[in-house]
Order: structure tokens, then C-alpha cells, then sequence
């Protein structure tokens, strides 16, 4: 029913994957597996619901606080992750960042801590040291191709007097590591013990492959929360703009929206974001359900190549996300070597695992949200430039 497998020409449509890519790697013509967009169209259902809504003509300033909107929210949440979503906590925003940026300016001071495990999107470096305040890593381990966090050495680091928030990223990016309930439970009792809010990006929510099942932070939640998603990423629509949210306290979610209104001037949605979430949630599950299958035999032919030119590796596809974190320290390689002959010779641009802090090193972030064949060139790629690397060594 849907066409994954026919390429889009992405360039010329100002696109920050294709388009810009000089800007981090210095070099224009390289083939992208970057930032965390998809190569793929939206869903119909969206563009047919964008296209009668520009039919009608008039693009004037709007509200988010309706029952089509919220309505399709809870529509969702019942139907993908079989929970309930009170939708009289929620709140809108441009962007999950954004969003995260406002809260950890409303919970915390300057100088005061924000925990976060590592590896982490890199953008939560910028906007946690961005506000003045200080990042505490609880590093994430690999054993067995499963990663887990040390919940001793996160205590720690929530019983610090300074650490007001712990900002969770679930599922995680980049490891792709899905939280079990276990896990998120066992947190929030830290954070109820320690005092400490917690901040929860859910922006990957819907990318979960195999037995894995997303709990939102909600159904665990006990010290006040924030759990901050969009559709941007599922349905590929970020270009759109366009974030919500729940935050559990009602002084929280008045002092967020004034900060949003009067501090920032943000007081009206965009409307075609709008329109593209109630349609995204009330009619674009038949087209997700057929982009994740796609998603996933994308991720499970990478599995294949890269174990069948380096056994040693025994990569395995994440547990979410289109984005495969592949471990080469087995390989023993230097990193800003790969990415020389990646780049130079090879002319593709895959992100490095440093870009998302030390625990990054040794490792590359490959986005497989594309058509099989670029993926197929892609690994082409990546396999000659480790080749070439390890035979230079």
C-alpha cells in the first residue's frame, strides 16, 4: 500500500540533511545519514489533510487547546501504548527542546545540576550547559548487546544537593535502548526520594521494535513530571514545528505557559501542525505500522553486512529508534581516521559517536530512515572506508 523503496530527491528543498551538509562535514557532496529525519514522505492521510486545509485559504493565527487536538493525543495513547493520558496537563510548544530549555530554566537555578545518562543527544549538552547549568553523567554499559544503567551511581548522583532534574531520554537515543517499566519505576522512586524533577523526552516513542513496549513516564511518574513528545519524528513532519506535552503540576504548567506567552511572544501554534497530528493520530496507523516494518529489515540488513564483513562485531539492531549505534571498538580504529576516509574517499557522512559525548567513542550513528538502496550504497560505503582504515593500521 505504501512506497518506501523509491528514492526522493531531497536537494534544493533547502533540507538540513542534504542540503547543508558541508556545514559538520565540511564537504557538499557526500552522501547523508545524519540528523534524525527521514528521507521518506509523510503519510497520505497528512498531506491530504495539509492539502485541505490550504484549500480553504486562510492561514490566520489559531489555538491547540481543542477537542480535535487533544482528543486524537488520547486517541493515540490508548490505542499504541494502552494507557490513559490526562490531557488537562498538557501544554504545547515549538520544539521537545525548546520545551526541555523552558522547564530546566523553571526548575532549576544557574550553576545547579541536570542529570542525564551518556551517550546523549547531543542537543542536550547544548541546552543544559546552555542554561548555565551543570550536566552530571550516569554512563549507560553494553554487555552483551544490551545496555544497562547503573542505579547505584545514579542515586549518587541524584542525592547531590545541587541535582534538581534528571532530563530521561526513553526510548534512549542514540543507544536505541528501550526502558522496561522496571527500570523507569525504580528511577522514580529515586527521584521522589531524592527530590528531584524529572524531564522525559518521548520524541522516539512510537519507534520500538520487536517484544519491546514503551511505558510512558506517566504510568510511573511520582516526584513532579514533565513528559515532553511530538509526532515530528514518527511522521516525519519536524519542518512543520510543532511539540506537546504533560507537566503534572498546575504552578509548573501556568508558569510554562506564561514564560511561552509573555516571556517568548509564543502564543499562537502552528496551525498545519496542527492538522497534521490529529491526522497522523486518528488515521496514520496503517502507514507507521508499514514504515516500521520497512524500518526494521532496513536495520536488519545492516545486522547482516556488517557481521558478514566483520564477524567480530556481532552488531545487533537497537531495541528503538531508525538509528543504528554501531559499536566498531572491536575493530580497535581511531575515529577521526574513519571519519577522513569516510568523508575523502568515500564521500558519506554518518555521524560519529563522539558527537554524542566520550561514552560516543569507538562508536558511529547511521540513520537507516531512508530507501533500501541508499542503505545498501551506505553500507558499501561505511564496509570500504573500515577496510581501508584497518589496512592503513
Amino acid at each position: 500500500m505504501f512506497d518506501f523503496s523509491t528514492p526522493v530527491d531531497r536537494h534544493g528543498t533547502w533540507c538540513t540533511q542534504w542540503d547543508y551538509i558541508a556545514d559538520r562535514f565540511g564537504s557538499a557532496d557526500l552522501l547523508p545519514f545524519t540528523i534524525s529525519d527521514m528521507d521518506f514522505p509523510t503519510a497520505p492521510v497528512i498531506l491530504q489533510a495539509l492539502t485541505q486545509r490550504l484549500e480553504h485559504g486562510v492561514l490566520g493565527y489559531s489555538r491547540w487547546q481543542h477537542e480535535d487536538f487533544l482528543g486524537a493525543i488520547r486517541h493515540w495513547y490508548q490505542e499504541r501504548f494502552q494507557c490513559g493520558i490526562d490531557t488537562s496537563m498538557a501544554v504545547y510548544g515549538p520544539s521537545v527542546i525548546y520545551m526541555v530549555a523552558q522547564l530546566i530554566r523553571c526548575w532549576s537555578a544557574p550553576g545547579e545540576y541536570v542529570v542525564t545518562h551518556t551517550p546523549a543527544y547531543d542537543a542536550f549538552y547544548k541546552v543544559i550547559l546552555g542554561n548555565q547549568r551543570q550536566l552530571l553523567s550516569c554512563p549507560l554499559h553494553k554487555v552483551e548487546n544490551q545496555w544497562h544503567c547503573d542505579m547505584a551511581h545514579l542515586e549518587a548522583l541524584l542525592a547531590r544537593p545541587q541535582t534538581k532534574i534528571l532530563l530521561l531520554c526513553s526510548p534512549h537515543n542514540p543507544t536505541g535502548k528501550v526502558w522496561s517499566p522496571q527500570e523507569l519505576a525504580h528511577m522514580a522512586e529515586l527521584c521522589e526520594r531524592h527530590q528531584v524533577k524529572v524531564i522525559s523526552d518521548e520524541i522516539h516513542m512510537d519507534m520500538i521494535w520487536g517484544e519491546q513496549r514503551h511505558t510512558p513516564w506517566s504510568q510511573v511518574a511520582q516526584s513532579p513530571w514533565a513528559l515532553l513528545t511530538s509526532g515530528s519524528k514518527t511522521f516525519n513532519i519536524p519542518a512543520l514545528t510543532g511539540a506537546y506535552g504533560f507537566i503534572s503540576d498546575s504552578e509548573t504548567r501556568e508558569t510554562y505557559t506564561n514564560m511561552l506567552k509573555s516571556r517568548d511572544g509564543l502564543s499562537s501554534p502552528a496551525v498545519l501542525a496542527l492538522v497534521a497530528h490529529i491526522a497522523a493520530y486518528r488515521q496514520g496507523a496503517p502507514w507507521l505500522d508499514a514504515l516500521r516494518a520497512y524500518l526494521q529489515a532496513n536495520l536488519q540488513y545492516v545486522a547482516d553486512r556488517l557481521n558478514q564483513a566483520f564477524p567480530q562485531l556481532n552488531w545487533q539492531p537497537p531495541q528503538a529508534t531508525y538509528l543504528a549505534w554501531i559499536d566498531l571498538r572491536p575493530l580497535n580504529i581511531d575515529d577521526r581516521q574513519l571519519q577522513e576516509v569516510l568523508i575523502e574517499q568515500e564521500k558519506v557522512a554518518i555521524m560519529p559517536g563522539f558527537t554524542y559525548g566520550e561514552e560516543g567513542r569507538g562508536f558511529l550513528r547511521l540513520n537507516v530512515g531512508c530507501a533500501r538502496s541508499k542503505v545498501e550504497t551506505g553500507m558499501d560505503k561505511l564496509i570500504n572506508g573500515l577496510n581501508a582504515v584497518i589496512g592503513n593500521s
